[in-house]
């Protein structure tokens, strides 16, 4: 296994991480997986025995039972592993049993410790960004936690380019806990968070957790064009992440895909998880599973190394258009980018500048 530091901080993460939105099982959360007590804790043994220090997990997944399922797979060897969870969907019908109010991150984050069975959490992340509460009550909250030692550190999820920076000078202003990390949806079908996040990330410091690498398993192999997939995925179960705008687009990537898994005698879906860790400000890449075979599958990932030609094709086969302001800076501004612009730009550049 592989190990990284997670954004700025001191901490190393394994470069896969164990998600278990599959734990549970309860209501909605049906759709994605119904992975008992018995099954997780043979996924989580799997997972640390490959080298895995990290568990993903929020109060939301199957209304709570994921966490109270994890923490009682880690009973035990607490010391072995790294616990992240989120907060902000209601976990309740009152006004106040959901978002990023100081009242309801300090009592979810209690919940969460209870039902963990444990007395800290190692990162605690926003799920969702909450356009109703004041962002400096919401870091205030964060802070007092990190200082009574039930978060050790603090991160963020699902939010855009401004809501990430403005939580981020509200934390500065204040000088209180940052965020260390943001868990973001990206996939060679999925780049848009190539526009602003993969480079805030860059510039603020923060390590990358991408959620949903293989899109809900739509880039495994198992769904070919003209082809039925598997009564299993996720998609065929009606669960709507992520969404698929471009299908023919979609096919093309997952041919490119396969060819290259065929070339270097792997699955489709090492090749997809590679190519995430190949990415920039990457940290981890959190994958999860219904059956061992497939967990076993990708982890071996972390070993698949691309070559240059490797990563030309899939990214010539999965760039998305470029919006405003974008295509003008790519047009004119190619004299004065700097590598954080290049994270987006440098495989849309024109030959000669027109301008």
């Amino acid at each position: 296994m592989e190990y990284r530091q997670l954004g700025r901080s001191g901490l190393k993460v394994s470069a896969l991480t164990l998600g278990t939105m599959t734990f549970g099982g309860k209501a909605r959360f049906s759709h994605v997986g119904n992975t008992d007590q018995a099954g997780a804790t043979r996924m989580v043994d799997i997972a640390l025995d490959a080298g895995v220090n990290l568990l993903d997990t929020s109060d939301i997944y199957s209304s709570g039972t994921s966490e109270e399922i994890v923490g009682e797979t880690i009973r035990g060897r607490r010391d072995q592993v790294l616990l992240a969870t989120k907060a902000r969907f209601p976990m309740g019908t009152g006004p106040n049993d959901g978002g990023l109010s100081r009242h309801y991150l300090m009592r979810a984050c209690e919940a969460s410790l209870k039902r963990l069975k444990v007395d800290h959490i190692d990162l605690y992340q926003l799920h969702e960004w909450d356009g109703l509460t004041p962002v400096e009550e919401t870091m205030a909250a964060l802070e007092s936690l990190v200082s009574s030692g039930k978060v050790r550190y603090v991160g963020v999820s699902n939010f855009t380019g401004w809501q990430l920076m403005k939580a981020l000078g509200a934390a500065d202003r204040a000088g209180s806990a940052r965020f260390v990390s943001q868990q973001i949806h990206y996939t060679l079908e999925a780049r848009e968070a190539e526009y602003e996040l993969v480079p805030i990330a860059l510039d603020q410091g923060l390590g990358i957790l991408v959620w949903s690498p293989l899109a809900g398993g739509l880039l495994s192999g198992k769904y070919r064009r003209g082809q039925a997939g598997p009564e299993d995925g996720r998609n065929f179960a009606g669960w709507p992440e992520p969404p698929i705008r471009d299908e023919t687009r979609l096919y093309d990537i997952i041919e490119v895909l396969v060819a290259i898994a065929d070339e270097h005698s792997v699955s489709a879906a090492e090749v997809a998880l590679a190519w995430l860790l190949h990415r920039p400000a990457v940290s981890s890449v959190v994958i999860g599973a219904n059956t061992e075979a497939q967990l076993l599958t990708n982890l071996k990932s972390v070993d698949l190394r691309l070559n240059e030609s490797d990563m030309e094709r899939l990214n010539a086969v999965s760039k998305l258009p470029l919006l405003y302001p974008y295509w003008h800076q790519a047009m004119t501004a190619s004299d004065r980018l700097g590598k954080l612009d290049l994270v987006l730009l440098e495989q849309y550049l024109p030959k000669t500048n027109a301008f």
